[in-house]
């Protein structure tokens, strides 16, 4: 791994007003260790993404000391140091904890860049009481970002019940007719309620 086949982005947070996030997914441990390394040189702060706990494994010691690893999210930091969180912030809401992973994607990435979030799990349409004894606090923020797999009812419904934007997250959580995930993303792009939409696996 010479470097020459990694160009890193360092003006992205100049330019757009947020850091470079690396996914990683299709990415070599040799590659992921290069890009730490012209990181760390240019003493930049990345997001890793989709960064599973066995190429984590993988990655040597010295790097691994470094980064601020999740498994649940398969993110990391890299050089980051907390800040002023700026609010209000972004309500992440899921309908239940087989959603959790693509949940804590959001979260992590919304914390490397400094947003404020409440985290409300576990809160789908199959009880419904659970989301209505919390949605005055879901209400408070201005984004919702909700999660759901299997008929992906809870965007549409938290979409019907909060004044701010929601955008609707259907994962590939369910068995069946779920066809995995393709019925939850059908659902919100279908549904009434206004959402702004995208899949994760």
């Amino acid at each position: 791994m010479t470097g020459r086949e990694i160009r890193l982005d360092f003006e992205r947070e100049t330019r757009l007003g947020f850091g470079e996030a690396i996914f990683c997914a299709q990415k070599s441990v040799a590659q992921i260790e290069e890009i730490l390394r012209q990181a760390d040189d240019a003493r930049q702060a990345f997001l890793l993404t989709r960064l599973d706990e066995d190429k984590h494994a993988g990655l040597d010691r010295l790097w691994r000391e470094v980064l601020d690893y999740d498994a649940p999210s398969r993110t990391a930091f890299f050089r980051f140091e907390p800040g002023r969180l700026e609010t209000p912030g972004v309500a992440v809401v899921t309908a239940g904890t087989s959603d959790a992973g693509a949940a804590c994607e959001a979260l992590r990435t919304l914390q490397f860049n400094h947003v404020a979030t409440t985290a409300v799990f576990d809160v789908g349409v199959a009880g419904l009481w659970r989301l209505l004894e919390r949605v005055d606090e879901i209400a408070r923020h201005p984004v919702v970002i909700a999660v759901a797999g299997m008929d992906a009812a809870l965007p549409s419904v938290v979409g019907g019940l909060v004044p701010g934007a929601v955008i609707a997250v259907p994962t590939s959580a369910g068995y069946g007719v779920s066809r995995g995930g393709e019925t939850a993303l059908h659902a919100c792009l279908a549904s009434c309620a206004p959402l702004a939409t995208e899949f994760r696996q």
